[in-house]
């Protein structure tokens, strides 16, 4: 199924590979398949994301070929670049190494990861079409149970060394779990009266093209 949310998503994990400070490198696992819970605002529930890591699944091309390291996934700071990232279906993770720049800002955060302060790892990424699974169904490969939609063409875009990760759990933006119910009611019905209103104008459309159309109709008698 496509998507058409074209929001950028993230996800987090924490920072465990191997660094090799001659090369100003660290090994890093940026995805993997652990459940995030998102918010459909078109159909007001919650929903289980998954990332698939089968074949075909992680479209690596773009992160290959222009993948930058960014600080807080803020693009005027870039601290390195992402190299050699591959997918591991074995694992099921991504995989990859960053590479720090010697600027005194990259060498700083550089240093603060060599030190073990900064361990947050979160990847930017856009899903491109999902499997959706049904309340107890099972996934076309037989491993998840729904309710969950399994990203089956995802791809990332750039990944970020992050010192306070954002809640990921609820997907983009504003954290769901801290708006009330009430407020999530209060928003069904506003967009209930809106998609009302659309109907009956999208009616009086019709009725007003009907009554030009008698009105030729009268004129040619």
């Amino acid at each position: 199924m496509p998507n058409n949310n074209q929001d950028m998503l993230y996800r987090f994990l924490r920072m465990e590979g191997n660094i090799d400070a001659a090369a100003r490198t660290v090994n890093i696992s940026f995805s993997s398949e652990a459940p995030v819970r998102r918010y459909d605002w078109s159909e007001y529930k919650f929903y289980n994301e998954i990332l698939g890591h089968d074949d075909g699944n992680a479209d690596l091309v773009r992160l290959r070929e222009l993948g930058v390291a960014l600080f807080n996934h803020d693009r005027n700071k870039v601290i390195g670049a992402v190299i050699e990232p591959v997918l591991n279906t074995a694992e099921h993770r991504c995989e990859a190494k960053l590479r720090f720049d010697t600027d005194e800002f990259s060498e700083m955060i550089f240093q603060k990861v060599k030190s073990g302060t900064l361990r947050g790892i979160s990847v930017g990424y856009g899903i491109n079409s999902f499997e959706e699974v049904a309340d107890g169904k099972k996934s076309a490969d037989g491993r998840f149970i729904g309710p969950c939609r399994i990203a089956r063409s995802w791809t990332p875009f750039e990944v970020s060394v992050v010192s306070i990760p954002a809640d990921t759990s609820v997907g983009v933006g504003r954290a769901l779990d801290d708006i009330p119910e009430s407020e999530l009611e209060e928003f069904r019905q506003f967009k209930a009266a809106k998609e009302l209103e659309k109907e009956k104008q999208r009616r009086l459309t019709k009725l007003q093209s009907l009554a030009r159309e008698l009105d030729l109709m009268e004129l040619e008698c």
